[in-house]
């Protein structure tokens, strides 16, 4: 780890196809984006190389936040590289990678968040992305204990 990057690993009892559908579908998008439990306010995703991302949510302290970015790779159901930027705030853009593979009963996710300012912001980035994926095993266990989600159809 550098002080402008992170990388969390997450092992998610679902195939790969089920994870990466929660990645770049925007109803999916909306169950699990954002470092608590505050709501999703929208969430876009044009999930094709060239398309645009963009999710805004609140957090509990009623806060907002709204990041957007651009696909730079969409190789389902393996890897999803994409521009990461927040709306209102000075900072350069950055990298964020999901990287899956499929392991005995599941799928080890690795997300790598790189090209960030400062050790204040990698920081912050791992608690908001920690809580984030929290929420994604959720909505992932929910999913597959309901038989949903083996399409990652764009």
């Amino acid at each position: 780890m550098s002080d402008t990057s992170l990388t969390i690993v997450r092992r998610m009892r679902a195939s790969p196809d089920t994870v990466f559908a929660a990645l770049i579908r925007p109803e999916l998008i909306a169950r699990w984006w954002g470092p608590d439990d505050g709501p999703v306010l929208l969430s876009e995703a044009d999930a094709r190389v060239g398309g645009a991302f963009r999710v805004r949510f609140r957090m509990l302290d009623d806060s907002e936040h709204e990041s957007v970015g651009t696909y730079l790779e969409v190789a389902a159901p393996t890897r999803l590289a994409m521009t990461w930027r927040w709306i209102g705030r000075p900072d350069p853009e950055s990298l964020l990678e999901f990287d899956l593979r499929p392991i005995a009963g599941g799928t080890e996710l690795t997300l790598t968040h790189s090209r960030l300012p400062d050790a204040g912001e990698r920081d912050g980035h791992r608690l908001g992305w920690s809580g984030a994926l929290d929420k994604l095993e959720r909505l992932i266990a929910a999913r597959s204990t309901a038989g949903e989600g083996t399409d990652h159809a764009a």
